[in-house]
């Protein structure tokens, strides 16, 4: 059933706080989930296909520059902490910076498990590799981080010029995308723009203030 308008009106119960995560489980959640990113950007890269963020920014410049993706990754990030510490703190920035720096190393590990890029079909590298890097999203959030990029600056125009976070964010990935256009052909690219689509139902659905208890 739908929401009534006197839900929608009614104050909702406080939510329930769980207890905070320990170091060991956020070491081993971050581990995990940028494992996932890193393989779910190896199978995108395994068909020329890009993203959004600075993931498919630095999918984006492989193809046009002689650098491993890792490199790339790490490098378009670099700005993005200085905001990160000013806008969260020095905590935050730390776990986000361990888990760019754990995906540009892990994106080397998957060509050498694989012997280099795989043989596999466009559509399910797209939406598989989409769906991979989702999940490893959420987990990376459910511990503390973020994979940097420009979510960070996204809130500090937000803050500054009044404009919406998630408009500024969808503006961004756009321009990334559409980038795409000029190193991939069209139809890559709009398998790129239906796995962006899909990353972000899957962020949309499962990442939501009082879902999850555990902080």
């Amino acid at each position: 059933m739908g929401d009534t308008p006197l839900d929608r009106t009614t104050t909702p119960p406080p939510l329930a706080v769980g207890p905070p995560h320990s170091r060991l489980e956020d070491v081993f959640g971050i581990l995990t989930g940028t494992y996932l990113a890193s393989l779910g950007l190896f199978l995108l890269g395994s068909v020329s296909a890009v993203t959004g963020g600075t993931a498919g920014l630095a999918l984006l410049l492989v193809q046009v520059a002689p650098v491993p993706f890792g490199v790339l990754f790490f490098a378009v990030n670099v700005p993005f902490f200085a905001l990160a510490v000013w806008k969260k703190g020095w905590g935050f920035t730390a776990k986000t910076a361990a888990a760019v720096g754990l995906v540009s190393a892990l994106s080397a590990l998957h060509p050498l498990a694989f012997d280099g890029p795989v043989d596999i079909d466009p559509v399910y590298a797209v939406l598989s590799g989409n769906l991979v890097i989702g999940i490893g999203l959420l987990v990376i959030f459910r511990h503390g981080a973020s994979l940097g990029g420009f979510n960070i600056l996204a809130l500090v125009l937000q803050e500054r010029l009044g404009w919406r976070a998630g408009y500024v964010q969808m503006a961004f990935d756009a321009v990334v995308v559409l980038l795409a256009f000029a190193v991939a052909p069209p139809t890559t690219v709009l398998l790129s723009v239906a796995g962006v689509v899909l990353l972000n139902v899957v962020l949309a659905l499962n990442h939501r203030p009082g879902r999850y208890l555990g902080h």
